[in-house]
C-alpha cells in the first residue's frame, strides 16, 4: 500500500511534527517521508480530505462483538470494520460470547478471525471458567495464545479468595487481572442509578455504594498480593478517590471510564428509553465532575466506548427487562471532542496501550503507519445513518457531535468512510 496524505495536521505530542500541517508519504505500510510538500508519483494513491488531521492509532480497552454465539448482535468482521471507520486501529475484545472465551483455542479462534483485518484485535480472556465466578480459567495458556488481560465482562468476582489467588497466580507471568466493580448483594436488581430520579420514576436503584465497596475490597486484596489490577468502567466520584489513594500508595492499579458516563446523567432516563440502560448506570453530575477530575489528574488511565451491541429483541422491550449496554465506537470521538479539546481527546483515545502490553510509537519517518484520520471541527447530528454496527442501540442517538472520523491506516491497509 502506497499512500500520500496531503495537508495533514499531526496531533501527537510525542512527535517532532506535533501541530504541523504536512504531507505524509507511506510506502508499503511504512512512513517514508514527512514534508511540507511531497509530489505525487504514478504508483501513489493521494488522499486529500477536508481539514485532515492524523494521530497515533486510537485504542479501545473494552469492546464486545458477539461472535461466536451472538452473531445477530455483531460479527468480528463487521465489528472490526466498525472500529476502523470509527478511527480505532486497536481494540481489546471482551470474552462475553457463547461459549465464553476461557481457553487457549478460544483465544486462537478470535485472533485468527481478525488476522487479515486492518484493526489489531487483542482478546481479553475470561478470568473464570464460563465467567461463572467459581473456578479460575486457564490464564497462562490463554496468555501464551495472545490474551492481553483476564476478566469476566460486567461480572464481579464475588469470592474475594478467588480474586486473591488470581492476582497472585497472574503475577508469575505479568498477567493483568480485570475486576468489574460491583457488589451484587448491594446492587440487587437495580436497573438505574439510585437517586432522586430513580425514585421519581419508580425504578429500582443501583447504589454508588455497590461500586465503591467492591473497589475498596479489590484494592485491599491488591495491596496484600502485590498483583496487577485493572478496574474497568468506574462511574462514581468515590471510586476516583479510592483509586487515587491507592496510586499514591504505589499500588499497581489502573482504571477506565466509559465515555457516556462522562457526558450523560441519570436524568436522561425519564423517557424510559432503554438505550440509556447501561452498566454501570448513568450517575449524577457530581459523579461526572469527580470522573472528569480523575481524568485531569491522571487517576483514571483511559477512556473506553464500552461498545456492547444488543439485538433489538433484548433492547426494545420493557425497561426492567431490557439488557444493559450501548454501542459506542462510532460516537466515541465526537462525544469526547464535544467536552474536551481535540488535543485532550486524542490523548485519551491513545492512552491505555502500554497497560495492555501494546506498543505505540510517535509519528515519525521509518515507523509502520498506525494512524487515525479525522476532522476535529465539523459539527453534526449523530443519527442512525452514522451507525456501522449491526445493532443500533446507541446511547448518543440524535445528540450533537463535534468532529468527523475519516478512517484509519494500519497494517499496510487503508479504510475510509465513503
Amino acid at each position: 500500500m502506497n499512500v500520500l496524505l496531503k495537508s495533514a495536521t499531526i496531533i501527537d505530542t510525542k512527535s517532532d511534527f506535533h501541530n504541523q500541517t504536512v504531507d505524509i508519504l507511506i510506502e508499503n505500510g511504512v512512513i517514508s517521508q514527512i514534508s511540507k510538500q511531497i509530489k505525487k508519483t504514478n504508483n501513489i494513491k493521494e488522499v486529500a480530505l477536508e481539514n485532515l488531521h492524523v494521530s497515533q492509532g486510537w485504542f479501545d480497552s473494552s469492546v464486545s462483538f458477539g461472535e461466536p454465539g451472538y452473531e445477530e448482535r455483531e460479527t468480528i468482521e463487521n465489528g472490526l470494520k466498525t472500529a476502523a471507520l470509527s478511527g480505532f486501529t486497536s481494540v481489546a475484545l471482551n470474552p462475553n460470547t457463547n461459549p465464553v472465551i476461557d481457553c487457549n483455542p478460544d483465544i486462537s479462534f478470535i485472533k485468527n478471525k481478525a488476522e487479515k483485518h486492518a484493526v489489531n484485535l487483542y482478546p481479553i480472556g475470561a478470568l473464570t471458567k464460563e465467567s461463572k465466578g467459581v473456578d479460575l480459567a486457564e490464564l497462562f495458556d490463554m496468555k501464551t495464545a495472545g490474551a492481553v488481560a483476564f476478566g469476566d465482562y460486567q461480572q464481579p468476582i464475588e469470592n474475594p479468595n478467588l480474586l486473591k489467588i488470581a492476582l497472585q497466580y497472574a503475577s508469575n507471568f505479568d498477567g493483568l487481572i480485570c475486576s468489574y466493580p460491583q457488589e451484587n448483594k448491594i446492587s440487587g436488581n437495580g436497573v438505574m442509578n439510585e437517586e432522586v430520579t430513580s425514585t421519581s420514576l419508580g425504578l429500582k436503584g443501583l447504589a454508588n455504594m455497590a461500586e465503591d465497596l467492591q473497589i475498596a475490597r479489590d484494592l485491599f486484596l491488591l495491596e496484600y498480593t502485590d498483583g496487577k489490577l485493572h478496574i474497568p468502567t468506574i462511574s462514581t466520584a468515590k471510586s476516583v478517590e479510592l483509586i487515587r489513594a491507592a496510586k499514591q500508595k504505589k499500588l499497581n492499579v489502573s482504571c477506565s471510564v466509559a465515555i457516556h458516563n462522562l457526558v450523560l446523567t441519570d436524568e436522561h432516563l425519564t423517557s424510559f428509553d432503554t438505550n440509556f440502560k447501561v452498566l454501570p448506570p448513568l450517575r449524577t453530575q457530581k459523579d461526572i465532575d469527580g470522573l472528569l477530575e480523575g481524568l485531569k489528574d491522571g487517576t483514571i488511565d483511559m477512556v473506553t466506548s464500552d461498545h456492547n451491541p444488543i439485538d433489538i429483541e433484548h433492547k426494545k422491550i420493557e425497561f426492567d427487562f431490557a439488557k444493559f449496554g450501548t454501542i459506542g465506537l462510532e460516537s466515541a470521538f465526537g462525544a469526547l471532542n464535544t467536552i474536551f479539546s481535540t488535543k485532550k481527546t486524542i490523548e485519551l483515545l491513545t492512552k491505555g496501550k502500554a497497560r495492555f502490553g501494546i506498543e505505540s510509537k510517535p509519528i515519525t519517518i521509518g515507523i509502520k503507519a498506525d494512524l487515525s484520520l479525522f476532522n476535529p471541527n465539523k459539527n453534526s447530528n449523530f443519527g442512525v445513518e452514522n451507525i456501522k454496527s449491526t445493532s443500533k442501540n446507541s446511547i448518543f442517538l440524535n445528540k450533537t457531535m463535534k468532529g468527523n472520523v475519516y478512517g484509519i491506516i494500519s497494517k499496510n491497509k487503508i479504510l475510509l468512510n465513503s
